[in-house]
């Protein structure tokens, strides 16, 4: 008999790289659901309760937690302990008064502390543009939400000023553009994968090529000089200054 749809399991040693948590205590890790998040790239709510934070030893207390919506993911209460959190969502615990962003550091995902000020926004990348009925602009962003981008006149579209790859400040409570990062030279950016994963600095030089993995960019860093990576790994986080609060990345990480 075939398979009646995909695998629920998951082995630790088989969990990306990206997620710190033990490989052979146990045999197994939770598995996400399906979500807006680039493979890899994300990892599972009840992960975060029960390995990172310690609110929880077992899954059946991170389900009791869940259900009973005292964890928010940017601004939402969350119930499945699958869902798959991202790069830049904002995870807030009311009852604690607890405010996290997720991010990267050398070593893979952390929970960096922050504001709630700071938490009523999130940080998105722009990872595909459609044009929609009426010649209007449809943004699709790196988290799974979109922005309608509403165009007068279709034949000269002014106000279609942003471009995939660009990132954009969003307000929880009401979905708006808050600001716009253009991924330029001259604007701060966060590597999120690859060997330099985790390094922060300002865009240098563009050298932009067909392919997957052809175009690259080169960075200038305080602490490593200039480096370079691929365009995929690069999320642009501000133009005169980051727009988020970042963790200090130590010198020999």
């Amino acid at each position: 008999m075939g398979k009646l749809g995909p695998t629920l399991h998951l082995k630790r040693l088989n969990a990306p790289s990206l997620w710190r948590i033990p490989r052979k205590t146990v045999k197994f890790a939770i598995k996400t659901t399906p979500g807006p998040h680039k493979k890899g790239l994300y990892l599972p709510l009840g992960m975060i309760i029960r390995d990172m934070l310690g609110y929880a030893k077992t899954l059946k207390e991170v389900k009791y937690i869940l259900t009973s919506r005292m964890v928010l993911v940017n601004g939402k209460p969350r119930v499945n302990y699958r869902f798959p959190v991202g790069l830049m969502d904002v995870i807030e615990i009311p009852k604690t008064k607890e405010i996290y962003r997720v991010l990267v550091n050398t070593k893979g995902f952390i929970l960096h502390p922050i504001s709630k000020k700071e938490a009523a926004s999130r940080l998105c990348m722009i990872m595909n543009k459609t044009t929609v009925k009426g010649g209007h602009i449809q943004l699709n962003l790196s988290d799974g939400s979109n922005i309608l981008i509403k165009v007068k006149d279709p034949k000269k579209p002014v106000e279609d000023k942003y471009q995939t790859k660009d990132a954009l400040l969003i307000s929880n409570a009401d979905n708006k553009i808050k600001d716009h990062v253009p991924l330029k030279e001259g604007v701060y950016i966060l590597i999120f994968d690859g060997k330099n994963m985790g390094y922060t600095g300002v865009v240098k030089n563009i050298e932009r090529r067909f392919g997957p993995f052809a175009s690259v960019v080169t960075i200038s860093t305080e602490k490593h000089g200039e480096i370079k990576t691929a365009l995929e790994y690069v999320f642009p986080i501000g133009v005169e200054k980051p727009l988020i609060s970042l963790p200090e990345v130590a010198v020999n990480e």
